[in-house]
């Protein structure tokens, strides 16, 4: 059996409590320039204040309040100010780290030339559209590791389409139990996430730009300019943009950690409150200081 599907733990959408804590979420980064007090959040979930807040500590790595003080806009410009040399240094180990991918849940495998020419041919992808924490998503997942991850804001059948024609070589099979086991894993409360393997399809430049991504320590960000330096391509930011935006993994592949030099979050594919929200959780999750 797929090691990547093997021994799966509890699907997050199942959990009893996951549906009141994605609505939470939402509500925070609906009202993050005027945040609902915890009677109101827990009001809103059904439960006691008290076991609202274990519950969405459990879940998110802190409180309501705390995740709340990570949505403010200045938090991610602070990071980009004060976490300059920190993450000079990532960038500098990058994948050579031994730590490195293992603190990141995350192994890289890039396809081969052909592979990536023939766009899936001989793959098999299971796919399923799943609940998050942070909305509605498909995934998709092979044998060597997790080919596709993309939130659904719109249609849903539009973004099926999607991912279906960059695999139009690829036997596409819907399996809802292969790829909630992925999801609970990417989203699972802290300390239950073990690594999971991604398998990228892109050019050789796209490639060493998503690299470069998995570089970024979770709680932290780089600009456009930082990863183009950090691949030795300089004056090549716009076209690290491009790659950024491109990313077929996303979430796994760290796209939501790349801001304009400004602390602006703008250009993320699902908007900017959804990557404030992911910035909030993982700032959460590695103990970071809020702004």
């Amino acid at each position: 059996m797929n090691a990547l599907l093997a021994d799966e733990p509890a699907d997050a959408a199942d959990e009893p409590h996951h549906d009141a804590v994605a609505r939470a979420i939402a509500l925070l980064v609906e009202r993050r320039d005027d945040p609902p007090d915890l009677a109101t959040l827990a009001a809103e979930a059904g439960l006691h204040p008290h076991h609202f807040q274990r519950v969405f500590s459990r879940w998110v790595g802190i409180s309501p309040k705390r995740f709340a003080q990570y949505l403010r806009l200045d938090h991610a410009r602070r990071l980009l100010s004060v976490q300059a040399s920190l993450l000079d240094a990532a960038l500098d180990t990058g994948l050579s780290g031994p730590s490195r991918l293992h603190d990141l849940f995350v192994t890289c495998e890039a396809m081969i030339p052909g592979d990536w020419k023939a766009r899936g041919a001989g793959l098999v992808i299971r796919w399923g559209v799943q609940s998050s924490p942070f909305g509605r998503c498909i995934v998709g997942v092979t044998d060597r590791g997790v080919c596709w991850f993309s939130f659904v804001t719109g249609d849903e059948g539009a973004a099926v389409a999607e991912f279906a024609g960059e695999w139009p070589g690829a036997e596409l099979v819907r399996d809802q139990a292969a790829t909630a086991t992925v999801v609970a894993r990417m989203f699972a409360p802290v300390g239950q996430r073990p690594p999971l393997p991604v398998l990228l399809r892109g050019t050789n430049f796209q490639v060493k730009v998503w690299e470069a991504l998995l570089s970024i320590p979770a709680g932290m960000v780089a600009s456009y300019g930082d990863i183009a330096i950090a691949i030795d391509r300089p004056s090549a930011s716009r076209a690290v943009g491009g790659a950024v935006g491109s990313n077929p993994v996303s979430v796994l592949i760290p796209c939501h950690r790349v801001i304009r030099a400004s602390g602006i979050l703008h250009n993320y594919r699902w908007g900017p409150t959804k990557k404030q929200a992911l910035l909030a959780w993982e700032a959460g999750l590695t103990g970071a200081e809020a702004a």
